[in-house]
């Protein structure tokens, strides 16, 4: 899998999820090896948006497309300093992403070990179905510049709320702590009303 994250800023999330919804009818059908997207508005304006292809090549050769050029030269004009990042790699975990989540949580960090940060995450999502039953799907994308993206997929926001007090066996607490000493927080996406598309059977 490979993923594009779009991050950046609106003044109209309505106008934006019109145009995100108008790519999904009008030209996913041509993009080929598009595999879904994730996204939406914080309550504070900022935007991000993941979209999910089968391979690099299947996403530049959709970036390509004169249709594709057309629609972002108008879509861009609702997203304030767009920032772009391409994958390096991507891992998930509890089947990927999921349509039925009624909220979603994107982390945009930094790490000085992706290895160990995926291992990590690895360890822990084996667990993630007893003690956190809400989370219904990961994944995590590290990109070239050191930074990462991950995307956890809830069944709403008041089971994520819940599910953060919910105190975890030690061995795993202490996983989730040791994080701190190769990763540094850059921002949370609250998304309460998540956009989520997938290609249509």
């Amino acid at each position: 899998m490979f993923v594009q994250v779009i991050r950046g800023r609106t003044a109209d999330p309505a106008a934006l999820h019109e145009a995100f919804d108008t790519w999904v009818r009008d030209l996913s059908p041509g993009a080929e090896g598009w595999l879904g997207s994730t996204g939406g508005v914080t309550a504070d304006g900022r935007v991000v948006m993941l979209a999910r292809f089968a391979s690099p090549e299947d996403a530049r050769r959709n970036s390509e497309r004169p249709e594709q050029d057309a629609w972002w030269q108008e879509t861009s004009r609702l997203i304030v300093d767009p920032v772009f990042a391409d994958a390096k790699q991507v891992t998930t975990y509890l089947g990927a992403g999921s349509d039925d989540a009624g909220f979603v949580q994107v982390i945009h960090g930094s790490t000085t070990d992706p290895g160990r940060l995926l291992d990590t995450i690895e360890r822990l999502s084996t667990n993630l179905r007893v003690f956190r039953h809400e989370i219904i799907g990961g994944t995590v994308t590290l990109h070239h510049d050191g930074t990462y993206t991950e995307a956890v997929y809830f069944t709403g926001l008041e089971a994520a709320r819940e599910g953060e007090q919910r105190r975890l066996p030690p061995e795993l607490q202490g996983a989730m702590d040791r994080m701190q000493e190769y990763t540094s927080l850059v921002a949370y996406y609250d998304l309460t009303d998540p956009w989520l598309y997938s290609p249509k059977a």
